[in-house]
């Protein structure tokens, strides 16, 4: 009985080694990546669960699917380990611009091989000397607070197997192709010393350009690069601070093999636009009634539209945004606390979040709203920023504290959302200068963060130990904005010694 109990213990034990698969292949710890800039990427992978050794690994390389699919490429590497499941590319000198397919073969007993899926990681420019565009501004006034727009019209008159934005910028921005927002990012890219490493993202655009006329269109905010408010660190003060600029190539290949780049230049436009102020450490104010309708679509009339400035680098370290990008995770629908009178609302939301609101209102054009973001509420019911608002040294009245304000243009139900911006709150207190139509359904919430895949979760019997826990994640999702951050509302420095302390 024991010899049989054994044996077939020992032949389950086989079967799920036969059957198992390395899993969740990643590049630089991201899954097919385009855009990177690494000579050695890192390959990792997992083993199914319940599989704790394997006799052997093999990594396969190429940049023909088919052929790695086969078991071949141009790099194989055996590693003999029943650990190892992170491994960098020795391969031959890794190109620019170009896709490289891999996959890991397992052997579980001998003879006895599976196989992972295939996988892939696409490489961007790799040095500074691939860049053909330049950088590009509006203006050398760091005081100037509108935000610039900038736009450039391409014609395409062959098919286009793949096409790819690279845009690297001091500063923040929102990419559109023919009206179309480029990606599902959130403050592009990720803080840096700036006068010491820039940042550049790449996009696929294939899906969203057509045959003929086509218009490329960027705004710029200024988020930590030109920090315009006042508070106790003196960003404002900072050696790299400048008018926010950026850098582009748009990357085409065509179906016979020819490749063009669309770069900028002198030969963009730019103006500004509906958004007069923005500070990724206090609000943002939008003007709807300067809006320019059509503005990043082909034929639009741009005649009165200037010519942009060059620009030097921000750095010489230019280098590509190899992280998980900020995204919104979820959606919160809320609910008005109180009223007082047609002019203001409390609204709140079912939990503490970093993020932004969208307002949905229509009102009389010229109407002033203000949305006041906090974290708890007074005595009366308002929102009380008096726990948050500690550090912050403003020099006027001009720019609240976690507050928007958006300008009505009067043309029925309008929508806001800041892009370069994002506060810690769980109640929004809206007042207008003149009575608008509110309902529950005016605000939506949203909560974002550098979108990390959780390692585990934790579920007890104890409901205070789940909520404990819970918090505990909420808080570190809300502090994690491409780099961990010591809050989301009173400072949104960076800061680890959370890390250190846990």
């Amino acid at each position: 009985m024991t010899k049989f109990f054994s044996l077939s213990i020992l032949l389950l034990a086989t079967a799920i080694a036969h059957a198992a698969a390395p899993t969740g292949l990643k590049c630089e710890y991201l899954i097919n990546p385009i855009g990177i800039d690494a000579q050695h990427p890192r390959l990792s992978w997992q083993l199914e669960a319940g599989v704790t050794r394997a006799l052997l690994f093999r990594i396969c390389v190429g940049m023909d699917s088919l052929e790695v699919a086969k078991g071949r490429g141009q790099w194989l590497k055996d590693i003999k380990s029943t650990q190892v499941q992170l491994v960098a590319y020795e391969g031959a000198t890794i190109r620019p611009f170009t896709k490289y397919y891999w996959k890991v073969l397992f052997l579980s007993a001998p003879g006895k091989w599976t196989s992972s899926g295939i996988a892939s990681f696409e490489t961007g420019m790799m040095n500074g000397g691939n860049w053909k565009g330049a950088w590009i501004s509006d203006t050398r006034d760091i005081h100037l607070k509108p935000a610039a727009l900038f736009r450039k019209e391409f014609q395409l008159q062959r098919k286009v197997v793949t096409a790819r934005a690279c845009i690297a910028c001091a500063g923040l921005y929102e990419l559109t192709i023919n009206n179309k927002r480029v990606g599902d990012h959130r403050l592009d890219p990720m803080y840096t010393r700036f006068d010491r490493r820039t940042l550049y993202v790449t996009y696929d655009i294939t899906h969203l350009l057509q045959n003929g006329k086509n218009c490329v269109g960027v705004m710029l905010g200024n988020g930590w690069y030109n920090h315009q408010s006042t508070a106790v660190w003196f960003f404002d003060k900072a050696p790299w601070r400048g008018r926010p600029s950026f850098c582009m190539d748009i990357r085409i290949r065509y179906s016979d093999g020819s490749t063009e780049t669309i770069a900028t230049g002198k030969d963009w436009k730019t103006t500004t636009g509906p958004i007069i102020f923005n500070s990724i450490y206090t609000g943002e104010h939008y003007d709807a009634r300067l809006e320019k309708s059509g503005w990043n679509l082909p034929g639009y009339a741009d005649s009165t539209w200037k010519e942009p400035i060059f620009m030097a680098a921000p750095s010489m370290n230019i280098v590509a945004q190899s992280s998980v990008p900020i995204r919104i995770t979820d959606t919160l629908h809320g609910s008005i606390l109180q009223r007082t009178g047609d002019t203001n609302a409390v609204f709140a939301f079912p939990k503490n979040i970093a993020g932004i609101v969208k307002l949905q209102v229509s009102g009389k054009a010229g109407t002033i709203i203000g949305l006041k973001h906090g974290e708890r509420l007074d005595e009366k019911g308002h929102v009380d920023q008096s726990n948050i608002d500690v550090h912050y040294r403003p020099t006027d009245n001009t720019d609240p504290f976690q507050t928007d304000i958006y300008i009505l243009k009067g043309e029925g139900t309008e929508q806001f959302m800041p892009r370069f911006n994002y506060k810690g709150f769980q109640y929004v207190e809206l007042s207008s200068s003149a009575p608008v139509q509110l309902s529950d359904q005016s605000l939506t919430a949203y909560f974002m963060h550098s979108d990390v895949t959780p390692a585990g979760r934790i579920h007890s019997s104890s409901e205070l130990i789940n909520k404990v826990w819970a918090a505990a994640n909420q808080s570190y999702l809300s502090n994690l904005y491409g780099y961990p951050t010591d809050c989301p509302q009173r400072e949104k420095n960076g800061w680890t010694g959370d890390a250190q302390i846990n």
